[in-house]
């Protein structure tokens, strides 16, 4: 459970903290293909080629062993946790502003009917991930000869 209040120094940073949490309730569910949890990290694009889907989730300081990309129903998953390298709060250390997102999360792009499921790859490098879906073969254009 998230206390609602926290008696902070600095008011702003507790008001943009209040907006964040209600921007994360009365989000519109479903307004996009793309679903999020925890405030929409890693950040997505999604785009098409003439043979695959591609998927590019820029996530810095995710270990490639915390991730877990599962493709279901014509849904692909990307879920896993970043950690947080900030110290923990105590007497003699405070953090004034954190807007780096850690912690567990999860991302939900809903795939096109001709992406195929079982030909799919994902590789991480600086930061980005990139899953690639490949399209069906019969969804291919294809050269007829006439004879």
């Amino acid at each position: 459970m998230i206390p609602m209040f926290r008696s902070s120094p600095d008011l702003l940073t507790e008001l943009n903290r209040v907006q964040s949490l209600l921007e994360q309730v009365f989000r519109a569910p479903g307004s996009s293909s793309i679903r999020s949890g925890a405030g929409g990290f890693p950040v997505i694009n999604v785009g098409t080629t003439p043979g695959s889907v591609e998927v590019m989730a820029l996530a810095p300081g995710v270990a490639p062993d915390s991730l877990d990309i599962t493709v279901d129903r014509g849904l692909l998953v990307i879920a896993g946790e970043r950690r947080s390298e900030l110290p923990q709060a105590g007497e003699r250390t405070s953090v004034y502003a954190n807007e780096r997102h850690a912690g567990p999360f999860r991302r939900v792009v809903s795939l096109p009917e001709d992406a195929d499921p079982t030909r799919v790859s994902a590789s991480l490098r600086d930061g980005v991930l990139r899953v690639s879906v490949a399209k069906r073969e019969s969804s291919l254009p294809r050269r007829i000869e006439v004879q």
